[in-house]
């Protein structure tokens, strides 16, 4: 009977040992309990840890469906100006600026897609003064225009040095301009202010 009680003493102080063991943390200096293991072996674990695919076709299927992806959701934030998953150009809150500031304006400069269409038909019919007349309706548009750009171009440069001082502004005055030749409808992303609003 002692014997069987002294027996279940040291049964339960080896329990108790080993449960102390795993709650203290292990020394530093103290042996991790396991080989280290070969470089080789150890190469072999990171390649198979990668699910690469096993042949070409897999693996341009699977790049294609990530660029799939990843053009939806590029097409729907441009459509629904989510900033997250926007292209790399309309990123930011600088360019945000540019495209409210650019959108919330009248400019006729939207209009010059129509309007050179309108000014081709008269320039084909074969009739000397509507030709005439497309010509200096031409002229005049593109001049127009042109006073129209450096408007625009001046207040958002000014614009952009006041809020935006100290930060890169590079190619945002040209992008706005880019974005005033696209008719509102068209534009994208698509405009988040109405027209007279302040961005």
């Amino acid at each position: 009977m002692f014997r069987r009680r002294s027996d279940d003493a040291a049964a339960s102080a080896t329990v108790l040992e080993k449960q102390d063991e795993t709650t203290q943390p292990r020394d530093p200096q103290a042996k991790k309990g396991r080989p280290t293991p070969k470089r080789s072996e150890a190469e072999a674990n990171r390649r198979t840890r990668v699910t690469v695919p096993k042949d070409r076709k897999e693996a341009s299927r699977q790049a294609r469906e990530r660029m799939r992806t990843e053009r939806e959701k590029q097409r729907t934030a441009l459509l629904e100006g989510d900033e997250r998953h926007l292209p790399a150009r309309d990123k930011g809150p600088v360019r945000k600026f540019a495209r409210d500031y650019v959108d919330a304006r009248w400019s006729l400069a939207e209009f010059f897609l129509p309007a050179a269409v309108v000014i081709l038909v008269l320039s084909i019919v074969k009739v000397p003064a509507l030709q005439l007349l497309s010509t200096v309706l031409f002229l005049l548009f593109f001049v127009l225009v042109i006073l129209d750009f450096a408007r625009l171009g001046l207040g958002l440069r000014k614009q952009l040095g006041e809020r935006f001082a100290g930060q890169n502004t590079r190619g945002t005055v040209a992008y706005g301009l880019m974005r005033i030749l696209q008719m509102r409808r068209l534009r994208l992303p698509k405009p988040q202010v109405r027209r007279g609003e302040k961005p």
